[in-house]
């Protein structure tokens, strides 16, 4: 039973499905039965793009860490009186 990727031709709506047996899709958001299977790849998982996943998430982290730190400071001095 395998999960697929499908976007719907009515509202453009993009998801997943597990389909079971005989079952029809239908979009989740709009139920229209009027639905296109995309190609799905597959996810690999390895040492090495667990690396780079940490590596992007660490300066994510701290781009928002930043960004928080600023806004905090400048709440602060407009606040000041």
């Amino acid at each position: 039973m395998p999960i697929f990727d499908y976007l719907c031709d009515a509202c453009g709506h993009e998801f997943e499905l597990l389909i079971r047996g005989a079952d029809e899709a239908a979009c989740p958001q709009c139920g229209s039965g009027s639905v296109t299977k995309q190609l799905s790849l597959p996810k690999v998982k390895s040492s090495k793009t667990h690396a780079k996943a940490m590596r992007a998430a660490k300066r994510r982290d701290q781009r928002m860490n930043a960004d928080q730190t600023r806004e905090r400071i400048e709440y602060e001095e407009a606040h000041d009186d």
